[in-house]
């Protein structure tokens, strides 16, 4: 096969997979505990849940569009 028929090359995929790493750290910062009926968990508005993660997700969805975006660099 002729490698200049692939959309996307080595680094694109490298670039992908860091974007979703990203990402998946951006939800593992917004899980935790939840409140209940019985008991009011006040952890469910800190700022790692509210504001941190979904910046950290939003960042890392950025950074998978810009690697679908680029272009392989022609040989």
């Amino acid at each position: 096969m002729d490698r200049k028929n692939f959309a996307f090359d080595k680094y694109n995929f490298i670039l992908l997979t860091i974007g979703m790493i990203v990402v998946i750290v951006g939800f593992i910062l917004m899980s935790g505990g939840s409140s209940t009926e019985a008991g009011y968990n006040p952890d469910i508005f800190s700022v790692r849940r509210i504001r941190v993660a979904p910046v950290v997700c939003f960042l890392g969805f950025i950074f998978m569009v810009y690697a679908i975006i680029r272009k392989p660099k022609e040989k």
